[in-house]
């Protein structure tokens, strides 16, 4: 059975892909460069719109990303007015998503134990052999 899908996450999903594709396509600020949106969450009445993104380059820059977002926010959501049919256009505030650049260091962490383990059975094993010669 599909899951169903609330129109608030619908709208939600909406607004994600066309600013994912504004800002691909129609914004110029150099500032805003390589940047991948992650989500969007709504406020129930739609006045608000938190929108998640992570940065090719890190946290490096962030600063300027978001001063261009900030910049071009007013432009992106007149064009997502014209584009998503809904009673009141959201304002946008961008926030930086961290959680991929955690969920790496999680994965190198976990990768540096398991390759610590290893080694350490590796020496278990070479130490037993000797003793038993």
């Amino acid at each position: 059975m599909p899951k169903e899908f609330s129109r608030s996450q619908r709208v939600s999903e909406q607004i994600l892909r066309e600013l994912a594709e504004l800002i691909r396509l129609e914004v110029k600020d150099p500032r805003v460069g390589f940047i991948t949106l992650t989500e969007v969450e709504l406020t129930p009445d739609y006045a608000h719109a938190k929108v998640y993104f992570t940065s090719m380059t890190g946290q490096d820059d962030l600063d300027e990303t978001l001063a261009g977002l900030r910049r071009a926010s007013g432009f992106l959501r007149r064009e997502l007015g014209r584009r998503v049919r809904i009673h009141t256009t959201p304002e946008l505030h961008f926030h930086y998503d961290r959680s991929v650049e955690q969920g790496s260091r999680m994965s190198q962490l976990i990768d540096k134990v398991v390759r610590e383990d290893s080694e350490r059975q590796h020496d278990d094993e070479h130490d037993r052999g000797t003793r038993e010669d």
